[in-house]
């Protein structure tokens, strides 16, 4: 079998390492025109900040792709052919192929803004993103950062770590409104506030205007507001990209459409991680998922429909991270950003600020608990998946909260205090927080 794996992200290397454990003897090749290696994506904005080097993003060595038997080729696949199994390269060659995987990614949405084709304006997704970045920034004094989500607020950090002055444009009245409550988003913008970030809620972005030499000098906002800059950096989200999907015959929607064994419409062909689109997404799922973990899960699961053992994607239950400047961030389960019928939340905020949990649970008995935030504290994924997939009642959580502790040994601990402020917000059913030690077993 020979394997053609297009895109050599976190999902496409994980398909390829799987596949060459499943099948020692099948023919791999990654293409990719972005890069000639794989390189961890999420962690992009700390080569901009001078934090690691830009080999240091690479999680394999050079001999590691020799020594699997994994061929890389950088190049740019400009055509597909599914009746003859043949992809098309720019350079003018072809690779045929037994099986082909899309795991073609997203790229940076956009909205049509005057002015967005001005030199200096940019997405942040991949490898190149960052080399424009930082050849665009070098020198400048001010930039906007267009977007109040993940992206937006590392772009805001990137610059500020340069010495350059951000300011955010957000289109709700609070930071990332869409997902995080009131009392988290708060959070967020004390850490913008910390940092003298300035921020514009409730603006968005209207118009680039550009200079002479087709460079962004300002842009103009939705409150009538100019705002003189050298750069400005558009984190309004991303779309998958479905560049070659779109010279076939593999049905697209907003992404490539798949089934649950991310098989396409044509035989052999496969899609995964941010470019697929399940066609019938699980309850309460989302039918594109543009995380990092999701798109490994995946990666991993259609490996072993690839070598015939047919394996369906489920993706579990939810799980995300993020750092807001010093701010740690993680959501387990169900989070909405507002109230919902039928569910209650127990919120406990340090009166320093830095630290905060939110415990989302039914509001019938026996209150199964559906989903955390935690903020500047963090919580052992086994364990609050444990509590979510058992359906644990809220009381028997308090009770054991400190089982989901992972800070080190000598940061602060928190589990007191929130069990006591639970107690004084349901007193109806006070719990006593009982010791860590064999508390909690997880099961492998």
């Amino acid at each position: 079998m020979h394997l053609v794996i297009l895109g050599n992200g976190i999902t496409g290397v994980t398909c390829a390492l799987t596949v060459r454990r499943l099948q020692p003897e099948a023919r791999i090749t990654l293409v990719s025109s972005e890069s000639a290696h794989h390189y961890s994506r999420t962690a992009l904005m700390y080569v901009y900040m001078g934090h690691l080097r830009a080999q240091d993003i690479k999680p394999y060595e050079d001999w590691f792709w020799n020594e699997n038997r994994l061929a890389l080729v950088h190049a740019t696949a400009t055509a597909l052919n599914t009746a003859e199994n043949l992809l098309s390269l720019a350079d003018g060659t072809t690779l045929a192929y037994d099986q082909l995987l899309l795991a073609t990614g997203s790229e940076s949405k956009l909205f049509d803004w005057p002015g967005q084709e001005l030199a200096g304006v940019q997405g942040l997704y991949n490898l190149p993103d960052l080399e424009a970045m930082t050849r665009d920034t070098h020198g400048i004094s001010r930039g906007v950062v267009v977007g109040g989500g993940l992206i937006g607020v590392e772009l805001a950090e990137m610059l500020h770590t340069r010495g350059i002055e951000p300011v955010v444009l957000v289109r709700d009245a609070r930071y990332w409104g869409a997902v995080l409550p009131p009392e988290e988003a708060n959070l967020v913008d004390r850490q913008f506030q910390e940092n003298h970030i300035s921020v514009r809620y409730q603006t968005e972005l209207r118009e680039i205007l550009g200079d002479a030499q087709g460079r962004v000098r300002a842009v103009v906002t939705t409150a009538g507001e100019e705002i003189a800059c050298q750069w400005v950096g558009l984190a309004t989200g991303v779309t998958p990209n479905l560049a070659l999907a779109s010279t076939s015959n593999v049905e697209t929607d907003r992404g490539i459409l798949v089934d649950e064994f991310l098989r396409t419409n044509v035989p052999n062909v496969f899609a995964a991680g941010d470019c697929a689109q399940h066609r019938q997404p699980g309850a309460g799922e989302v039918p594109i998922e543009q995380l990092w973990y999701t798109g490994r899960m995946q990666g991993e699961t259609v490996a072993h429909t690839i070598c015939g053992q047919a394996t369906p994607y489920r993706r579990g239950i939810w799980f995300n991270s993020a750092k807001f400047f010093n701010l740690e961030y993680q959501t387990y389960g169900y989070a909405p950003a507002g109230p919902v019928p039928g569910l209650s939340s127990f919120y406990w905020e340090h009166p320093g600020s830095r630290a905060a949990v939110r415990v989302y649970f039914r509001s019938e008995a026996p209150h199964a608990v559906v989903g955390f935030n935690a903020l500047g504290l963090r919580l052992r994924h086994a364990v609050c998946e444990q509590w979510i997939a058992r359906r644990t009642p809220v009381a028997t959580v308090m009770s054991q909260f400190g089982s989901a502790n992972f800070d080190p040994e000598f940061f602060p601990q928190h589990e007191k205090a929130i069990v006591a402020d639970y107690n004084r917000q349901f007193p109806g059913q006070p719990v006593a927080l009982k010791q860590r030690k064999g508390l909690f077993s997880i099961k492998n």
